[in-house]
């Protein structure tokens, strides 16, 4: 019997009857992070992180639950488990499990670059890690995010001096408060879709130093934000939401601007490659630096990854199948498709 089972209802461990990141209700489960796909209404009892807490209780509403530091041990029926950074997004984390000597890693989400806002990520040794691939394929290259920050700015700059909007799709939670950070607010004003203001209070609850925003709403006239930069959710950007501004440059930040063609797509003027999941050199990187002699690979390239983790690598590699969803332009972090400000549930 393996420590960790893909089950129909999420990973799930055996010995200590506990899952992770289900995406079927259970009794009790342990969360990586607050994105939809992972952190799901309608389990009896949660586990997450400290950091991770407010955004969560505020998606999912009245939940039983528990928190833990960064590195503390909870021991389940006599299986150890601890929280390490994923470098993901605020509170995100990958979860050690540990039994009779052997240690697995589920990591959740991660990147290895340090964004300044996420607790960065921290290498787990294990002898099997749990990873995503969501960009798991060479074409997949960050740039350094003060370079991305760097062409958004000017790109803002550029907008303004001829009397546009300039409106940029973000997740609602990790990619606005990341881009937000990384806007220089001297050049005008920022406004933020319902969503992403919503989640702003939140994390600004919590003490993450952002600078000022504005909600969109009806009260404002295109005027009022003609020359300004607009955070807005995937989904907005390709709704009626869009009306209100009369000249406008869209663009959109995402991993998935590193393939041609889909900015054109999504009819988007800009396209700026910046994920909060780790890119073809960060995946490689994560998996060494765990040392660990199997590698199961869940969303996003699995395929091909786990094929090259074999045959390249001479890794011990195998996919599983999972409801995760990855970075995804076509719906916003909150798992609706309509952009809207309330809650996940």
């Amino acid at each position: 019997m393996a420590l960790l089972e893909f089950t129909e209802e999420g990973i799930y461990c055996p010995p200590a009857d506990v899952y992770i990141d289900p995406w079927r209700p259970v009794d009790k489960a342990l969360i990586t992070h607050g994105h939809a796909d992972h952190s799901r209404w309608g389990h009896k009892q949660y586990l997450f992180t400290k950091t991770a807490e407010p955004v969560i209780r505020y998606r999912l509403g009245n939940i039983k639950a528990e928190t833990v530091d960064f590195g503390e041990v909870r021991r389940i029926n006599g299986v150890k488990f601890s929280f390490h950074p994923a470098g993901h997004i605020v509170g995100s984390a990958q979860i050690r499990v540990e039994y009779k000597g052997e240690v697995w890693v589920a990591s959740g989400d991660y990147k290895l670059e340090d964004d300044g806002l996420a607790e960065a990520f921290e290498p787990v040794k294990c002898h099997t890690f749990i990873t995503e691939s969501t960009f798991g394929l060479p074409v997949y290259r960050w740039k350094p995010q003060r370079t991305v920050f760097a062409e958004i700015n000017d790109w803002w700059r550029n907008n303004q001096a001829t009397g546009k909007t300039s409106v940029i799709g973000v997740y609602a939670l990790g990619k606005a408060q990341r881009v937000l950070a990384g806007l220089d607010s001297s050049i005008g004003p920022i406004f933020t879709h319902g969503a992403i203001e919503n989640t702003n209070r939140v994390m600004r609850k919590q003490g993450l130093s952002l600078p000022p925003t504005t909600k969109v709403s009806r009260e404002h006239k295109a005027k009022d934000m003609e020359g300004a930069m607009v955070l807005a959710t995937p989904s907005a950007t390709a709704s009626t939401w869009m009306r209100r501004f009369k000249k406008a440059s869209v663009g959109i930040a995402s991993g998935w601007m590193a393939l041609r063609g889909t900015r054109r797509r999504r009819s988007a003027d800009r396209g700026f490659v910046l994920s909060d999941h780790a890119d073809w050199t960060g995946l490689n990187e994560a998996i060494t630096a765990t040392q660990a002699e199997q590698v199961i690979v869940t969303h996003g390239y699995t395929n091909l990854f786990t094929r090259w983790l074999r045959e390249e690598r001479g890794l011990d590699a195998r996919e599983a199948q999972t409801e995760y969803e990855g970075e995804s332009l076509d719906r916003d972090d909150s798992g609706n498709t309509q952009g809207d400000d309330a809650p996940a549930k």
